[in-house]
């Protein structure tokens, strides 16, 4: 085996393909990168959950292939000079290394074919949609996906196909995003559950330009090809939360108000937050702003930002309601919309926050019942 490629588009495929790179597995091949030298270069990384395929050009002289330790590949191909990078593999599995003045004799090598098969996905069902739709879709929910293996299938996303809109759902138990597009074109004909690490490496490959990537679903995989880079990974399998039924139906209290202006707010007085202190921020509304305060064994905190509410009882034109900070946070942050609307029942209903015209995000918060101070 024998070729060469240049060292800045190799160091990326490299630090593409390592996200999917086992650090500690049962097999050694997994914690290595395979690199095949046919036509193309083609570099992989699989974890036994998520794999990572690119192509690059390459001149080769020598087919072949070979597993190469990826944490030792990185470094080593980080600090060569920039310039032409010269692989040579011995017979005895020594993959000789020249760049520059740089020479190394790598023995830190496997056999390509210990390197485990990822699966095929057979092209039955695409989708296309440009990089930044599903960037938009991903940012938007899947802060919100479970953290919690008792009900796996929640630990992933949701992608649902209807009425020529794309939706994709996360909930983990106390909130719940939702994101919605128009979508035109070829669709699978089954909702699919794509896991949430997965989702954030997707994420990582995707620009926010409008160039189509295609989206192929398989029975138990689905890939995502994104230039020359395919991800592939399983399905989660199991029954999603009928999430339309946890939704209130009628909300009579509506606020209104500046998306960043209310994170900033909330930033600013979870301060008095961290890891060992949780205590949550009491949201009171009034007529014509939104009170945020905090108090904590560090000390006490309160801000406000200006808002339209409407819906207070006339007896009782105020409201006092609890919330986990991040959760808010997360919510707001994910929003591109300038204006948003925050919607409420009671004290002890979950809030909603939705744009101020059209559908295209739901957010829906479990409140924290309040002690008194």
């Amino acid at each position: 085996m024998k070729f060469s490629c240049d060292k800045a588009p190799l160091l990326s495929s490299i630090l593409t393909v390592s996200r999917a790179v086992s650090s500690r597995s049962s097999i050694a091949a997994l914690e290595g990168i395979l690199i095949v030298a046919d036509t193309k270069l083609i570099l992989y990384g699989y974890n036994m959950e998520i794999g990572i395929r690119e192509e690059l050009e390459a001149d080769i002289e020598v087919p072949g292939s070979v597993v190469i330790v990826s944490r030792l590949l990185t470094d080593i191909i980080r600090r060569l000079p920039d310039d032409k990078v010269v692989f040579s593999l011995s017979d005895k599995m020594v993959m000789h290394i020249e760049c520059g003045r740089s020479i190394y004799d790598i023995s830190a090598c496997y056999d390509g074919q210990a390197f485990p098969n990822m699966p095929s996905v057979p092209e039955e069902e695409c989708a296309l949609m440009t990089k930044r739709m599903l960037k938009e879709m991903i940012q938007g929910t899947v802060f919100a996906v479970s953290e919690n293996d008792a009900k796996k299938i929640h630990m992933g996303s949701k992608f649902v196909w209807e009425n020529g809109c794309l939706s994709v759902v996360s909930i983990d138990g106390f909130r719940l995003a939702m994101r919605r597009q128009a979508y035109t074109g070829t669709a699978p004909q089954e909702d699919f559950v794509v896991p949430g690490a997965a989702l954030r490496e997707v994420e990582k490959l995707l620009s926010d330009g409008e160039e189509n990537i295609r989206i192929v679903l398989g029975s138990r995989h689905i890939m995502f090809q994104i230039d020359t880079i395919t991800l592939t990974t399983r399905l989660l399998e199991g029954e999603f939360i009928n999430y339309m039924a946890t939704i209130p139906k009628e909300q009579p209290v509506s606020v209104t108000l500046n998306t960043q202006e209310f994170a900033s707010c909330i930033e600013r007085v979870s301060l008095l937050i961290n890891e060992k202190i949780k205590n949550p921020l009491r949201l009171y509304l009034e007529e014509n702003r939104i009170v945020v305060s905090c108090t904590t064994a560090l000390g006490a905190a309160q801000d406000d930002c200006p808002a339209t509410v409407v819906g207070l009882p006339e007896d009782n034109p105020e409201m006092e309601i609890g919330f986990n900070h991040r959760y808010l946070l997360e919510a707001l942050n994910s929003l591109k919309e300038q204006q948003c609307v925050i919607r409420f029942t009671n004290p002890l209903s979950p809030c909603i926050i939705v744009p101020q015209e059209g559908d295209a995000f739901m957010h829906m918060i479990l409140p924290v019942r309040l002690r008194s101070e």
